[in-house]
């Protein structure tokens, strides 16, 4: 839930710019994300059973 300012609130608040980000210049960054996501479950032939089912995920980053 946001708060609303009084006018003295308001007036009390102090702005000032931020020092340029040279190091972020034409930085160009890239990045190879490979994820993958596997599950195997089997119920066959077979009334009111249950299947229970593992997973395993993958994520491989490399910059």
């Amino acid at each position: 839930m946001m708060k609303e300012l009084t006018i003295q609130e308001l007036e009390g608040q102090a702005v000032e710019l931020l020092p340029s980000r040279e190091t972020l210049f034409l930085d160009e960054s890239w990045a190879a994300v490979s994820a993958t996501n596997t599950s195997v479950a089997l119920n066959a032939a077979s009334l009111f059973s249950h299947a229970n089912s593992t997973a395993a995920q993958f994520i491989a980053i490399v910059q």
